[in-house]
């Protein structure tokens, strides 16, 4: 069996998203190194805090990047050899920390270099709306004459757009009359994977290229996929190079899906916090096993449904 890892992007950040790898002894040194980032242990510190809280830029990128490592430390025992692992935008950072090409440590002090190159090449007054069943041409479109852009390529005509707060309520009230499926605000405060970002890139790339140990190679048995192109990374620098470019360029999630799959991946694994990839991948792929780590109640629960996974 090839197990597909997906770590989650920001967006859903939730109070119990750390209630399951916790008290996992593998995953101590990750929270321990996060609490000295955050000024608190994140497992006490999400219960506390606000939605709104959990969403500030900084914090939710580093909340992200804890929950995916930590959960791949806590499953470490329980995974088969054979693993792909893909990122669903500062999913990807947590990706290379899985995948044994970036130190954990490293992964989550990048985390902050990377939310804080984002906000100050934002200049404020950004964001990212999803829009649902309109075509690409009818998104670029909408985009076109506006500081927005397609920032993410999901599934089924599921478009995740950046850019500035009035450009993206002028996009959305427009795809409704146009009949769009669904449309709505996700909780980010920067135009991800958009141009608008392109002054983060160099910076973010000088910083990974000083994190990523020279002779860095991925863990055996694990194939990791860049999100701008769903290639895998053969190459590291080159594989860096491209998780910088991330930041100002537009996220084939749905490419990435597919080359899961044509690398042999059996089931899917979405290490949270959330469901959304789960959703996505089983949409995408409905004979393929989709669950995430939030669907399960203890680590055992997991490793029950591991066992079941046909190869």
């Amino acid at each position: 069996m090839a197990l597909a890892l997906l770590c989650s992007g920001q967006g859903r950040q939730h109070a119990g998203m750390f209630d399951l790898t916790g008290a996992a002894p593998a995953a101590r040194g990750v929270f321990d190194h996060a609490a000295l980032l955050l000024g608190e242990d994140p497992r006490t510190w999400v219960r506390h805090a606000t939605d709104e809280q959990r969403c500030v830029n900084r914090t939710a990128q580093v909340l992200c990047v804890v929950q995916a490592i930590a959960a791949h430390a806590a499953l470490r025992s329980l995974l088969p050899r054979r693993l792909c692992v893909a990122g669903y935008s500062v999913g990807e950072l947590a990706a290379w920390a899985v995948a044994g090409l970036l130190p954990v440590q490293a992964a989550l002090d990048l985390a902050v270099t990377r939310a804080q190159a984002m906000d100050a090449a934002s200049g404020g007054a950004q964001g990212m709306l999803f829009v649902r069943g309109l075509p690409l041409a009818d998104i670029q479109a909408l985009c076109q004459g506006r500081q927005a852009a397609v920032a993410i390529v999901n599934p089924g005509q599921a478009w995740v757009l950046g850019g500035r707060l009035t450009d993206l309520a002028a996009i959305a009230t427009q795809a409704e009359h146009h009949g769009a499926n669904r449309v709505a605000s996700i909780p980010v405060s920067v135009a991800s994977h958009t141009f608008l970002l392109a002054d983060a890139v160099a910076p973010f790339a000088n910083e990974l290229h000083q994190a990523a140990p020279p002779t860095a190679r991925a863990t055996p048995g694990i194939r990791l996929f860049s999100g701008i192109d769903a290639q895998a990374v053969l190459n590291v620098d080159e594989g860096l190079n491209k998780l910088a470019r991330q930041i100002a360029e537009p996220i084939q999630w749905e490419q990435c899906l597919q080359a899961c799959v044509e690398a042999g991946a059996t089931a899917f694994l979405e290490l949270g916090p959330g469901r959304a990839l789960t959703d996505m991948a089983a949409s995408a792929f409905p004979r393929v096993p989709a669950r995430s780590l939030d669907d399960f109640r203890t680590l055992q629960g997991v490793s029950d449904w591991l066992a079941r996974i046909p190869d």
